[in-house]
């Protein structure tokens, strides 16, 4: 099973790919007091034609930081040995038995987190 920064990682290749251009960097930050990660990309192409004299053959670079926010909350107060009620954004919830858990029974992570870019 991949880490965390391995699985990040993963997804921060795929979406350079997807624009023609390539991870540089990768580190897991915090930012606003939310775990993320940070990527530096690269495109595999050249600015090309520009207004700026001597800049048509460097790559553009790009740096940004984003966060993994929990969108469900539960009470302090339970006890992880009883039925746990999960309070969501948009007023969904769900309850895990330890008792009667399994996987499958959890909702989707995007239900359970929220990603977006911080800076």
């Amino acid at each position: 099973m991949p880490t965390d920064i391995e699985a990040a990682g993963a997804a921060a290749d795929a979406l350079a790919a997807e624009n023609d251009s390539q991870v540089k960097g990768l580190v897991s930050t915090e930012a606003n007091g939310l775990p993320g990660y940070t990527v530096s990309v690269e495109t595999n192409y050249t600015v090309g034609d520009s207004v700026i004299p001597g800049t048509e053959a460097q790559h553009a670079k790009a740096d940004a930081t984003a966060v993994i926010k929990p969108r469900c909350d539960v009470d302090p107060s339970s006890d992880p040995e009883k039925v746990v009620k999960f309070d969501c954004d948009g007023g969904e919830s769900f309850e895990i038995d330890p008792e009667d858990f399994e996987a499958g029974d959890l909702p989707d992570a995007s239900a359970l987190f929220s990603v977006h870019l911080a800076e």
